[in-house]
């Protein structure tokens, strides 16, 4: 009598397989075990001291851009940004969604800039404002809200920051500079973008 309670296998059984070699191999390694695409070069990290392919050995390289040439990449910023000048960066773009949230003062803004460009940031934070609409005082939920930054330092004591800001169903930027000056890291300039 057979047992109808209990239906047999309807799939077959999982098989494990091994997972596939996902690393280069290393140079005392077969080279067969990591084939290469047809069609594509070999990169050659070794032969730093030859001169690249298609510039004549006697030329220099010139960096400028010119008639038929494209523009000069930018220059790599810093890899490395303090953590001090990554804590003041967050600390004045919260600043500035905190005002336009309603949550502080617009007065509030001047300890954090610089006493020469007191107006034009606050001007820049009041076209911010005009862009999130009227101020709900009772909601929790802020109405801007803070979605990417970037912090780059140039150069010691100055910090440049791009963050992208959204809130009304929009998305807008704010640039800025930051500068280390009398002990304090102080706003030169913003743009609301």
């Amino acid at each position: 009598m057979a047992d109808s309670r209990r239906p047999g296998p309807s799939r077959p059984p999982i098989r494990l397989r091994p997972a596939p070699v996902s690393d280069p191999p290393y140079l005392d390694e077969a080279p067969d075990l990591w084939p290469r695409p047809p069609g594509q070069l070999a990169l050659d990290l070794f032969g730093a001291g030859q001169p690249p392919v298609g510039r004549p050995a006697g030329r220099r390289h010139d960096p400028r851009p010119g008639p038929g040439r494209p523009p000069a990449p930018p220059l790599p910023a810093s890899a490395t940004v303090t953590p001090e000048a990554t804590r003041a960066a967050h600390r004045f773009v919260g600043t500035c969604l905190e005002i336009l949230n309603g949550y502080r003062p617009p007065a509030q803004i001047r300890a954090l800039v610089e006493p020469g460009s007191t107006v034009e940031v606050t001007e820049q934070l009041a076209r911010a404002a005009a862009r999130t609409g009227p101020v709900r005082r009772r909601s929790t939920r802020p109405a801007v809200h803070l979605r990417r930054i970037r912090v780059c330092e140039p150069r010691p004591a100055a910090v440049e920051v791009a963050a992208v800001v959204a809130g009304a169903g929009r998305c807008w930027a704010m640039a800025l500079r930051l500068e280390h000056r009398r002990g304090n890291w102080l706003c030169t300039t913003l743009q609301v973008i």
